[in-house]
Order: C-alpha cells, then sequence, then structure tokens
C-alpha cells in the first residue's frame, strides 16, 4: 500500500481502514504501507491497527487528532519528520522493530503511556511543544532523545529502559518527570538543559549515569535514586537546589567542575566506592548530614555552609575547602579525617581558577569550623581554619585533636571596659566560643562578649573545664606550649567561676592565684605585685626597721674574793627605734639591701628592730613566691 503524498479527509481514511478490516476481529490489518508526506485533514483514527510490515509517515502531516492507541507495529515504523497539530496518542502501542520520530513535531500532547518499544526508539530532534506522557513505557533497546525539545511536561514516570539511552543535548522548558524510572544500561544527559525542575526521585540506574554539562535552572531531584555503577556530573549547573539524599552511589562518582548555585543536599547518600567530589563550587550550602563515604573520599569545595552532621566515614578522606562555615556536629569517622583551608582558588582540569564570583562580598576564604560537638576527635585534624565560634562542648577524644597551622580562636574584649562603675580590662588570650556565650549571659557582662554564634545552650564553668584541659593537652603534645598556656588559663577561668563542683576556699584560693600572676602566665602582673611588696618593704624598713644606732656590747662578771680567774657574759642590747628623722638617705639604702637580700634568700647582716624583723620574714616568705610566679609565667610563654 503505497499512498505518500496523498491527501487525507477523514471520510476517506474511514473508508480505506474499513476495506482492511480483520473479518474476525474487526480490527485494521496493513501490511507494507507508505503514507509518507501525506496529510491527513481530519482525525487519523489508527486505534488497534496491526501493521503487519514496515510502515512510513515520514514527513506526514496530521492536522487533527491523532489516534494510534494500542496499534501493532510488526515492522519498522518511520515517522521522522511528520507533523502533529493536535493530540497525537499512542498509548498502549507495540512497535516490534525499529520506530523512528526523528525531527518530528508534537503540536498537542503526545501521549506514549504503556508503549512498548521492543527495538530503537529515535526521537532525535524531536519538537514536543505540548505536554509528552511516557508513562510506564518500556524501551526495549537503545533510545535516543538527542537534542530533543520538550517544550510542555515531560513525564517519564516508571518507565523502564532496558537499552542505552541518550538525552544529550536534550531541552526540557518545563519539569522533567522521571520518578521511579528504570535505566537498565547506560543513560546520557550530557548538555542537557533542564528549565523546568529535573525530577529523578527513585530512579535506577543500573549502567552509567553520564550528566555531564547539564544545566537545572531549577530544582534538581535524585532522592532515594540507585547508582549501580559510575555517575558523572562533571561540569554540571546547578542553578536551583539539588538533591541527592538517601541516594546510593555503588559505582566512581564525579562532580568536578560542578557548580551549585543554590542548595546542594546529600543528606543519608551512600557512596561505596573511593570518591572524588570536585573542584565545586556551592554558592549556598551543602549538607552531607547522614551521609556514608564508605571508600577513601577526597572533597574539594568552595562553598558558604557545609553541614555534615552525623556524617560517617570508613576511611580516610580529606576535606579542603575555601570560604565554608562547617557543622561537624555528631560526625562519625574511624581513619583520620583532615579539614583544611585552601589559600587559592581551586584549579580546574585545564588549569583556569574555578570563578567564584557568586562567593564575592561573602565571608573570607578562611573555612570557620562551627561544632565538633559529639565527635571522636581522636582522627581529627584542623589545619588553617577558624576555630572562633566552633562548639566543643561534648567532644570526645579531645585531648587527641591536632591543630595544624594556623588555627584562629576568639579573644577577648579589647580596651577597658566599666562593670558596676568599675573599670575592667581583660588580658589577652584565646577564649572558645561556649565562654563567650556563657560570660554574655552573666549579669553586668561586658559588651565585647557578644557572640553572633548560636547553639552554646545551657554551657556553663563545669562543662568547659575540661574542655580547655583537653585542649590545653593537645597543644602541649603539639609542642606548642605558649598556646597550651591560653587553655590553661582558661581551664583555671573556669575552675573558679564554678560554682557546682569547688568550694568557696577553693575558689578563694583560685582568686589569689589569678589576682597576683593570673594563674602563674602573667609575668608583668606578679612583677607589679613583686614592685609593690618591695616598695612597701622597703618603706617599713626605713620607717621602723632600722634602728637608730647599731647595738652596743655589754659585759659583766665577778671578781673572786681573793683573785682568780674572772668570767664575763658578753651581750647585745636589743636595737631601739630610731629617734629622728627616720626618711633618709642612708636609712633607704639600709632598707633596700635588706629587702633585695630577702628576695634571694640571703642576710643582709643589718640589724633590725624587733619590728624590722618581722617584716624581714614577711618579705622572706612574699616576694620569692612572686618572683617564682614571674619567672614560671615567663618560661610559660617562651618555652617550646
Amino acid at each position: 500500500m503505497d499512498h505518500r503524498g496523498t491527501p487525507f479527509t477523514g471520510p476517506l481514511l474511514v473508508a480505506l481502514l474499513r476495506s482492511v478490516r480483520h473479518p474476525v476481529t474487526g480490527k485494521p490489518v496493513l501490511g507494507a504501507a507508505q503514507f509518507g508526506a501525506a496529510t491527513f485533514d481530519g482525525m487519523a483514527d489508527f486505534r488497534e491497527a496491526t501493521f503487519a510490515g514496515a510502515v512510513g509517515f515520514g514527513a506526514a502531516i496530521f492536522k487533527g487528532a491523532t489516534r494510534f492507541a494500542a496499534a501493532t507495529f510488526e515492522g519498522a515504523a518511520d515517522f521522522g519528520g511528520a507533523t502533529f497539530h493536535h493530540d497525537a496518542g499512542f498509548k498502549a502501542a507495540i512497535f516490534e522493530s525499529d520506530a523512528r520520530f526523528a525531527e518530528a513535531r508534537f503540536q498537542g500532547i503526545a501521549s506514549f503511556q504503556e508503549v512498548t518499544f521492543h527495538r530503537l526508539a529515535g526521537f532525535r530532534a524531536a519538537v514536543f511543544r505540548g505536554d509528552c506522557r511516557f508513562r510506564k513505557a518500556i524501551f526495549g533497546y537503545e533510545t535516543w532523545f538527542r537534542a530533543a525539545i520538550f517544550n510542555g511536561f515531560a513525564g517519564f514516570r516508571k518507565a523502564t529502559f532496558r537499552g542505552n539511552t541518550g538525552f544529550e543535548g536534550a531541552t526540557f522548558r518545563k519539569d522533567a518527570l522521571f520518578e521511579v524510572a528504570s535505566f537498565e544500561r547506560g543513560a546520557w544527559f550530557r548538555a542537557a538543559t533542564f528549565v523546568g525542575d529535573g525530577l529523578f526521585e527513585s530512579v535506577t540506574f543500573m549502567g552509567n549515569a553520564g550528566f555531564r554539562a547539564a544545566v537545572f535552572r531549577k530544582e534538581a531531584r535524585f532522592e532515594n535514586v540507585s547508582f549501580k555503577r559510575d555517575a558523572w556530573f562533571k561540569e554540571a549547573t546547578f542553578k536551583g537546589a539539588a538533591f541527592f539524599g538517601q541516594a546510593a552511589f555503588e559505582g566512581a562518582v564525579s562532580f568536578s567542575a560542578a557548580a551549585f548555585g543554590g542548595h546542594a543536599g546529600f543528606v543519608s547518600a551512600v557512596f561505596d566506592r573511593p570518591v572524588s567530589l570536585g573542584p565545586i563550587l556551592c554558592e549556598g550550602r551543602m549538607t552531607l548530614s547522614g551521609a556514608a563515604f564508605k571508600g577513601p573520599m577526597n572533597l574539594l569545595l568552595a562553598a558558604r555552609h557545609l553541614t555534615c552532621r552525623r556524617t560517617r566515614w570508613s576511611s580516610t578522606a580529606e576535606l579542603r575547602l575555601r570560604h565554608a562555615t562547617v557543622d561537624f556536629t555528631q560526625a562519625v569517622f574511624e581513619l583520620p579525617l583532615t579539614i583544611a583551608s585552601e589559600a587559592e582558588p581551586f584549579l580546574l582540569p585545564d588549569g583556569a581558577p574555578v570563578a567564584e564570583n557568586g562567593l564575592v562580598g561573602g565571608p573570607e576564604a578562611t573555612v570557620r569550623i562551627a561544632s565538633v560537638r559529639g565527635v571522636d576527635a581522636a582522627h581529627l585534624i584542623l589545619a588553617d581554619v577558624d576555630l572562633s565560634e566552633c562548639l566543643f562542648a561534648g567532644t570526645v577524644h579531645l585531648d587527641q585533636l591536632r591543630l595544624e597551622g594556623d588555627c584562629t580562636f576568639a579573644g577577648v574584649p579589647v580596651g577597658v571596659h566599666r562593670r558596676r562603675g568599675r573599670p575592667v580590662r581583660f588580658t589577652r588570650r584565646r577564649t572558645l566560643a561556649e565562654e563567650r556565650h556563657w560570660r554574655s549571659r552573666q549579669p553586668g557582662a561586658v559588651p565585647g562578649w557578644n557572640t553572633t554564634g548560636t547553639g552554646a545552650g545551657s554551657v556553663g564553668p563545669a562543662q568547659l573545664a575540661p574542655v580547655y584541659r583537653a585542649l590545653r593537652k593537645a597543644f602541649e603534645d603539639g609542642k606548642n606550649e605558649p598556646g597550651a598556656a591560653d587553655f590553661y588559663y582558661g581551664e583555671m577561668e573556669m575552675r573558679r567561676h564554678d560554682r557546682a563542683n569547688s568550694t568557696r576556699a577553693e575558689r578563694a584560693l583560685l582568686h589569689g592565684y589569678w589576682m597576683l600572676s593570673g594563674y602563674g602566665l602573667r609575668a608583668s602582673r606578679a612583677l607589679g605585685w613583686l614592685a609593690a611588696a618591695l616598695l612597701v618593704t622597703v618603706v617599713l624598713l626605713t620607717g621602723v626597721g632600722i634602728p637608730g644606732e647599731g647595738p652596743k656590747q655589754e659585759a659583766t662578771g665577778m671578781v673572786p674574793a681573793g683573785g682568780g680567774k674572772v668570767t664575763f657574759e658578753i651581750d647585745h642590747a636589743d636595737p631601739q627605734p630610731f629617734v629622728g628623722n627616720r626618711f633618709t638617705g642612708e636609712r633607704f639604702e639600709k632598707a633596700l639591701n635588706v629587702t633585695l637580700n630577702s628576695v634571694v634568700f640571703r642576710s643582709a647582716g643589718q640589724d633590725l628592730t624587733t619590728a624590722g624583723k618581722y617584716i624581714e620574714m614577711t618579705s622572706r616568705l612574699t616576694e620569692p613566691v612572686l618572683l617564682g610566679l614571674a619567672v614560671l609565667a615567663v618560661r610559660s610563654r617562651v618555652k617550646r
């Protein structure tokens, strides 16, 4: 049957199909049929027709509705270049041989629901101006939608693709729905453009999945997706949010040079093999919370935020980051894990730097750690990161934490402040965010303790003292004694303010230790008290300790009657207080000599009044202690 170029009216087509009806079933049965370039003015109703041979509708024009529902194509079916001006219905049709729709134009709804393609399904450069529906369609062999354009909704829900499938260069101008679809061999979406949402929830990719250079302008959802083999998202662009929650990556994964313009979520995703993610640009938040990495993992990421709550690493991992604020609460890692700040932009495979225009005006390139609460820090390595807002309370094995490079902590309020009318000045030291939160909540807190971070909760001195102690040990193990001194100071401060676990006497002792020498760490404070003690001692000795004249010796004895041996007893008279002008240069010099010798436990050999002897004893007790505290403070700052 050859009707190429034939113009079909509605009655003419009905008459043609009536003439080829099967005598038993009453359904049209056509052998080889050619309708190339034919024109169908009315409805083209081929429902339940059987095409026993090859059929050609190439360049045909269907001006009315087209119905091929439940039709069977036993030979090759060619609709290349055909134009469907109204709805085209192929629901439940069966194509037992190749089906070609290359460059076909569908002006209305294209319905291919439950269609079965046993051989090639070719839709290269096809244009779907209305919605297209491939729900539950079965593609038994290779399927190609290269350069196809979907102007309406594209629905492939529960479709099955048993051969290689290609959507390279395809454009989806509205939502593309692939939920619960199954790709049993390779699926290629290279350079595809999704103007609407790209919905791939619960899809199974049995073969390789390639989305290289694909562009998602709105949401991209790959939740509960199973990637049985390699998944390639190299150079992909996600301008909206991208969700990979509970996705399973069983093969190799690549997101090299991928860019996320919004949120990137990998919540509870599972990576079975070694993973190399990056360099990746994420202008929003990347979430790896609950994800599991079973092999070695390497992440190169420039993002505003990175959330890794309850993330699990079963092998080594290295996270090299820029700009990001990292939340590592309750993360689990069994082998060494490194979080490092990258100073320079990451380089793409071609050597060009990653464009971070979306992060311009945001935070600096320095990486900030927001929390490591609930983490076992025995294998954690932090390098060149900002810990000024990091929450440490609840971290396990914090004393084994390794800090490399320039890891910064918050300081204390600078300058002189007033607390209840009294001037207050804090000496420089490193502090934890939790201490800053706690101090900012205290009555009369100075403004400098206020912090922008959140989540510190009700942590107080009782919880912070062990944290400071563990960090002090970590610095000591790293041979950084000066750094450890700040955390010893913080530990003692928390003990001094801890009213729950320390007695009043202990707090008083610590308060005195703090006042005298800043817990043996403030040499200037100890030297100041020493100078004051020396001055007081000199003044007291000059005033009441130095006698007026040196004591005179007195000899007493008795001469026996009739002569003989005379025995004398020599005694010193008690020195007497000086009467007159006591504050002279000579007396000052003697008092200074006595005072300086008492600092080093030496005796000046100077006669003193009774009051002077007590002053000297007190000086010998206090001033060497103050000198020792000053020496100890200097040593703590210079020791390596």
